[in-house]
Parts: C-alpha cells; structure tokens; sequence
C-alpha cells in the first residue's frame, strides 16, 4: 500500500511539469508548488511507514523549495517528536501553526504531542480547534481526541459528546467506539455500551481492550456462551495482557 502512495506520488513529480515552446524549441518547466506538495505528500509517506530518515529528507526538501511551508514544517514536528525531541518538536509545530492559524491538521498533531506530554488542558485546546472546521477530513479524530483529553480532565459529559459526534461523522471510527462503549458501561448503560461494542467488532480487530469488555458485559446479561467465546479469544490472543489478568481475578 505505502509503496503504490509512493509510485504515484513520484509519478505526480514527472507530471507536475509543464512544456513550453520558446524559439522553436520545447522547455520543460517545473510548477514549482505541485512539488512542493509532492515533497510533503512523499514525507508523510515515508512518516506513516516509520521511515524518519525518508521523511525528514523530502521534508527538507519542501523546506528548500518554501521555508514557510507550515506543511512541511509540522512534518518535522512530528520527525523530531518520533525521536524524543520534544523542545524542537514543540517550536516547529508552534511555528507552522504562527504561519497558518487555520491549519486543522497541524492543530491536531500540536494536540497529539500535547497529550503524550501529559498537557492535558493544552490538549484539550488544541484537539477543540481542529475539532471545530467542518471541512476537516480528519475531522472525526480530532473529535475522538478531544474526547480521550476530556476523559484525562474528568469531563466525561464533554467526552461522551465528542466520541458520539465522531461516530456520527465516521460509523468506522474504532477508537471512538470503544471509548463510547466504555463510557456508557461505567454509566451502567449495558445496552449502549453493547451496541457501541458490537459496532466496533464490526469494523476493527478485536483488542484485548474490547474482549475484557464484552466478557463484562455478557456476564450482566447472563449470556455464559457469549461470554466463554470473549474470554477463550482474550486467553488466545492475548495471554499475558493486563485485561486477562483482570478476567482471572474475577472468576
């Protein structure tokens, strides 16, 4: 997959270029912002495939072409946090989001690093910004982000709220299900959390998150089969995980 995004994205780089004719004979001309949008789009390839050393090369590149592409200069935010930099990480997120305030994505990334560092209220502000552009693709993760900060600050109201409106934008945001599930369990709503539960048996893997919650669940409605097929799963796939050792303390 990540090398088909690669191929076209290189394949872009050829067709970005354009021909002119100047005295009788062809010049090919380079659209300069086509690649430089190539660069970043190759950069976060590289990133989302845990190359840091590819993407901070066409980071730099981009950077050659614009130093005040905010794109390019949040790709290295997010190098340097992949690498524990946490001062430089911090100043070139800051910087691309002072060059593009209206920039969604990298509010969300600001907000990711935040929340790793345990800055929950600066969190909090960043994931409510991206979270509040409509035409955000990423939309329903800031949202799911927004909730998982609103979680860590006790405000499950603000959490619940955020992960329903995610799941409204996005049926297949697993992060977001299991969360509301696990939300409506500790309200001892056992229907919604079961039905959000279900969803994300639907449309994701089953975790051993998941599993140790279906198996409580099950128990409250009495259902010894269903509950004997979560626990053999989480005993199988993921036998040395805390929720099992949960599971065995509770028999």
């Amino acid at each position: 997959m990540h090398a088909q995004i690669l191929i076209v994205i290189v394949s872009a780089l050829f067709l970005s270029a354009c021909i002119n004719t100047i005295d009788g004979v062809q010049v090919r001309e380079i659209d300069q912002s086509k690649v430089l949008s190539n660069e970043v789009a190759l950069g976060m390839a590289y990133f989302g495939k845990g190359d840091r050393e590819g993407a901070q090369i066409h980071f730099e590149k981009a950077l050659k072409i614009d130093k005040k592409s905010h794109e390019a200069i949040n790709g290295m935010g997010l190098v340097f946090q992949y690498e524990g930099e946490s001062e430089l990480a911090e100043d070139y997120f800051k910087r691309s989001l002072k060059l593009r305030p209206d920039f969604a994505q990298g509010h969300n990334n600001y907000g990711s690093f935040l929340f790793s560092s345990k800055r929950f209220e600066d969190a909090f502000k960043e994931f409510t910004i991206a979270a509040s552009f409509i035409n955000y693709r990423g939309r329903a993760g800031a949202l799911t982000n927004l909730g998982r900060t609103a979680l860590k600050l006790d405000r499950p109201d603000k959490a619940e709220a955020s992960f329903e409106h995610a799941v409204r934008l996005d049926p297949r945001a697993s992060l977001a299900l299991i969360e509301l599930a696990e939300v409506y369990f500790k309200q001892e709503d056992y229907s919604a959390s079961k039905k959000n539960l279900d969803q994300f048996d639907r449309v994701s893997r089953q975790s051993a998150r998941s599993l140790w919650l279906g198996i409580r669940i099950e128990r409250i409605f009495g259902n010894k089969d269903k509950e004997a097929s979560y626990a053999l799963a989480l005993k199988n796939l993921h036998p040395y995980s805390k929720e099992y050792l949960n599971y065995k303390k509770s028999l």
